[in-house]
């Protein structure tokens, strides 16, 4: 996949959030593969005329799958503090989701004990006692339904690794196109998941921040009849 600068959803010289396309990497490890973070840091070493190595801070990330707004921290300090943010859960998230069949409840709250098997890459839901485990919480709202699909908003309580994706599936309502929690269909190499928005204070002036991603443009031909009447 080659990859090019998306959308900037906000810039200053403390911060820098992008409107992630699903299918990529947030950020690189040992890998050779062109990843967001790599892409960010030649924009602004090439805008900003910067010589040597550009900072920077990795604060979160989205899983490859998953498209929606991707902050990125552009001083150490930021980093810290934007990451501290997160690690203590005052970040506000909202996700939203086109799940498999019709959801009953208008809303609902979803807490389970969840456990990484880093071997083969999936989370699976276990017993409060397993060792490892760790306790996983989110809330939900249903926005829309039609023909045995169902729009979710979601607001995590907590940040666990694949956390939407092994709760909903264990509802029994797996993300479309989630074929590693049990989806029956297929959405290329994404799944019908979107990191909408994201509220966090500004690591320097403390003010409120709050970024939206646009719906991407698959969703409003697949799901035309779900998301109509939903503005970018």
């Amino acid at each position: 996949m080659t990859l090019h600068l998306p959308e900037i959803l906000y810039q200053d010289n403390h911060c820098l959030a992008v409107a992630k396309p699903a299918g990529c990497l947030s950020t690189h490890f040992a890998g050779k593969e062109e990843t967001l973070d790599r892409i960010v840091k030649a924009y602004l070493k090439k805008k900003y005329r910067k010589p040597g190595n550009v900072f920077l801070g990795i604060v979160h990330r989205l899983d490859r799958v998953v498209s929606g707004v991707l902050l990125f921290a552009r001083t150490s300090k930021a980093a810290a503090r934007l990451a501290e943010q997160f690690r203590e859960g005052t970040v506000e998230k909202v996700y939203w989701a086109v799940v498999e069949g019709e959801v009953q409840e208008s809303s609902g709250v979803l807490e389970a004990w969840l456990k990484k098997d880093s071997s083969i890459g999936r989370v699976d839901v276990v017993r409060p006692e397993t060792p490892g485990a760790k306790k996983a919480s989110l809330q939900y709202q249903r926005r829309k339904s039609h023909a045995g699909l169902t729009w979710l908003e979601i607001r995590p309580r907590t940040g666990r690794t694949h956390q939407l994706r092994v709760q909903l599936a264990h509802l029994g309502h797996p993300i479309y196109g989630d074929a590693k929690y049990g989806s029956n269909h297929s959405f290329g190499k994404a799944i019908v998941l979107h990191a909408r928005s994201l509220v966090f204070l500004h690591p320097t002036r403390g003010e409120p921040v709050s970024l939206t991603a646009p719906l991407p443009a698959l969703w409003r031909t697949k799901f035309e009849a779900l998301f109509r009447e939903i503005q970018p």
